[in-house]
């Protein structure tokens, strides 16, 4: 079949729309099927006697059936694109590589974009088995300071499903991992049949089945998952897995997840239609909440067959790029925050959680991450070292333990105050069985008042040590707990916990620098009491996303001195708005019925909430607050920083007002409910890619000023 190739204008539209002469067969969760619908099915005693092989039997490792199957794939392999009708193709590819960060308890937030690199390419087949690809297109954006260069392998696709010997990042990542279709890997693996499953297209039905594998020696460096194969031609239609640790050349790598789909086309021809890797980072020596993500996703279309490519063509790298200035001149249609918004809606990226469940689950126990199973360990920064008025210099440290699977965890904490008699600890411990972790643990610790954070807890150790403004209201909470976490979907998390926690006072015992505190530490009731809590997250859908919206809902009972019901709620969305500003909407509302104790109270006022009011002068039983906020980039000059990418070419410049109200006062609280609703209106600004945020704010009913200067709020959750 001969085709013309798209023009440049067109080749990077509309890429989830599947080429028209092109079979895409995309089995479960995000993969389309353009013909049919899925069903599983056992093949007929008459197709399985032609192929000479005994019945379907799920999850049978090493049988018969699927020796046969993958015998009929090696020998198909070895003999690719033999076929005399095929001389040589070429097509173009249009891609993205994301770098990006992840931070957080858990790591469960989406990620947040730091650089993204577009690129178009033309790619180039020759037989016997000749590749190259060129690009001649790349644009990128910054998003955070970064000086991240990629290997040259991942900015380019995967011609045949990867060679008998795989290699990643140029050899540095992952290099000489035997493919298991392979003549070598059908004694390095162990195989089994899982499913089968019928496409029904015109004019003819396509079955393909599930061939799973892990390898016979889990401390070699292998993969593990699974791929499809179509039943009559042994091709491969899709292959997704993970590696074992041997595997892994770089310390620092947490794991690497493949996944490729393959088209047909033209009737005949399997080649490439959709690859996308993801390769995650974390700290060797230690476990702390944060993480990089480097993300590619190529797709492959505009495909020509026999042209007579000239054998000339295939000298040199395989991946080169054309010149810069015709690289610069690649006529986008759109945007690359418009086409990164686009591709990384949920639905169009692929779903590597549940590719590295399926590949725990096919390990059976066995380690498939680079991570160490014992390191030190703190949630932030703060967990290590800070500052406040009722501990003063605190230092603590924290360590890890957990199982080969990862899915046994134990945590242990510990940290003394400086400035009073006082240690604080922790230990607790998780068992994670599919979608649900069960956790139990005892604790001792130092307690902030409030539901709605109000500053970074660094920047608070600085303000408290050097300019004797404490942001924080403090009691001692000691107990146990056990609680079950349940993922109800990517974006959904239920938690319920139950326990018995002693609260006591605290009292300022610290100096800053110049002096004394202004600020006492207000009071709680002390006592021991018994609770369940249950709480409702939704998070938001992903690291680029146009419009995003966040939910968190929180249920409490308590019995002890006092017997309370207490609610909260916190919402926080935002979407695009002419000339790429943003409109960001926040909310919450509380409320308690009962006899609530004063460590349960709800406070407003001051730094984040109301700047220019007095800090948490608003307190009661019940609570709403609202704030709105329009972003709006404006161009800056940019300072470079040595190899980062620099400053940044634009700012935000942010108006925002804020309205609160409490109600119902609480017997011997130190704030107050209000009058009426308080208004505080202010102007903020965003610098350095929105690391650096400037706060102004007025307060309506105080007639005061309020200066806050902190990091982003991204950020609050490890600092």
């Amino acid at each position: 079949m001969t085709g013309t190739m798209p023009p440049r204008a067109d080749a990077s539209r509309n890429r989830s729309r599947p080429p028209v002469d092109g079979l895409r067969l995309n089995i479960g969760g995000s993969w389309f099927v353009d013909w049919g619908v899925r069903c599983h099915v056992l093949f007929a005693w008459g197709v399985l006697c032609a192929l000479g092989v005994v019945p379907l039997r799920a999850q049978q490792w090493e049988g018969p059936f699927a020796r046969a199957i993958l015998e009929r794939a090696v020998a198909r392999r070895a003999a690719a694109f033999a076929d005399t009708a095929l001389a040589d193709w070429s097509a173009r590819a249009h891609g993205f590589v994301f770098f990006l960060g992840q931070i957080g308890e858990g790591l469960a937030e989406p990620p947040r974009l730091i650089k993204a690199d577009q690129l178009e390419l033309e790619v180039y087949w020759r037989a016997p088995n000749r590749s190259k690809q060129r690009i001649i297109g790349w644009r990128d954006r910054a998003e955070l300071p970064t000086d991240i260069n990629y290997h040259r392998d991942h900015l380019g696709i995967v011609v045949n499903n990867f060679p008998d010997r795989i290699r990643l990042g140029e050899g540095d990542e992952v290099r000489d991992v035997p493919h298991p279709v392979s003549a070598a890997g059908m004694e390095l693996y162990e195989f089994a049949v899982i499913d089968s499953l019928a496409i029904r297209a015109p004019g003819r039905e396509i079955r393909v089945f599930e061939l799973r594998f892990r390898p016979r020696d889990f401390r070699a460096p292998r993969i593990v998952g699974s791929v499809f194969l179509d039943v009559e031609t042994a091709e491969v239609v899709r292959m997704s897995f993970s590696f074992t640790r041997a595997a892994y050349l770089d310390d620092q790598l947490e794991d690497i997840t493949v996944a490729v789909e393959n088209s047909l086309w033209a009737g005949r021809w399997w080649l490439p239609m959709r690859q996308e890797i993801e390769i995650r980072r974390r700290a060797t020596w230690l476990d702390f909440p944060a993480r990089g993500i480097i993300r590619g996703r190529f797709e492959i279309d505009g495909y020509r067959f026999n042209t007579g490519l000239d054998p000339s063509l295939f000298r040199g790298a395989e991946i080169v790029t054309a010149p810069r200035e015709a690289r610069d001149s690649f006529p986008w249609p759109d945007s690359l925050r418009a086409a990164i918004r686009d591709v990384a809606r949920p639905a169009q990226l692929h779903d590597f959680d549940a590719v590295r469940a399926e590949a725990t689950a096919i390990a059976m126990g066995h380690v498939l991450t680079g991570l160490r199973q014992a390191q030190v360990a703190g949630a932030s920064v703060s967990d290590f070292a800070h500052v406040n008025r009722v501990e003063g210099l605190f230092l603590g440290a924290g360590g890890t333990l957990r199982s080969a699977d990862e899915a046994r965890e134990l945590k242990l904490r510990a940290g003394t105050a400086t400035a009073a008699d006082l240690l604080t600890a922790g230990a607790s411990a998780s068992v994670r069985l599919g979608a649900t972790t069960w956790r139990l643990g005892v604790l001792r610790e130092v307690r902030d008042l409030g539901d709605l954070p109000v500053v970074s807890r660094a920047v608070n150790s600085i303000t408290a040590q050097e300019g004797g403004h404490d942001f924080g209201d403090y009691h001692l909470a000691a107990g146990a707990f056990a609680g079950i976490v349940r993922a109800l979907g990517g974006r959904t998390v239920l938690r319920v916990e139950a326990g018995w926690t002693r609260i006591d006072s605290l009292v300022v015992a610290a100096r800053w620098a110049r002096g004394d505190y202004a600020r006492a530490n207000p009071g709680v009731d002390e006592g021991g009491w018994r609770t369940v809590r249950m709480a409702w997250q939704r998070r938001a859908p992903s690291f680029a996303a146009a419009r995003d919206l966040s939910l968190r809902a929180e249920l409490e009972g308590g019995a002890g001195p006092s017997d309370y019901l207490r609610g909260f709620g916190e919402l926080r969305g935002q979407t695009a708005a002419p000339g790429g500003s943003l409109l960001l909407l926040r909310a919450a509302a509380g409320g308690a019925v009962g006899q609530l104790p004063r460590h349960r109270g709800f406070v407003l006022g001051g730094r984040g909430t109301m700047l220019g009011e007095p800090f948490r002068v608003l307190g009661g039983r019940r609570m709403l607050w609202l704030s709105g906020e329009w972003q709006v980039p404006v161009r800056v000059p940019q300072l470079r920083l040595g190899s980062f990418a620099g400053t940044g070419p634009t700012a935000l410049v942010a108006p925002n007002v804020a309205i609160g109200w409490v109600g119902g006062r609480i017997p011997g609280f130190f704030a107050a409910p209000s009058s009426g609703p308080d208004v505080s209106i202010g102007l903020g600004a965003a610098w350095l890619h929105g690391l650096l945020r400037f706060d102004l704010g007025y307060g309506a009913r105080s007639r005061r000023l309020g200066l806050a200067i902190d990091v982003s709020r991204d950020f609050w959750g490890i600092l």
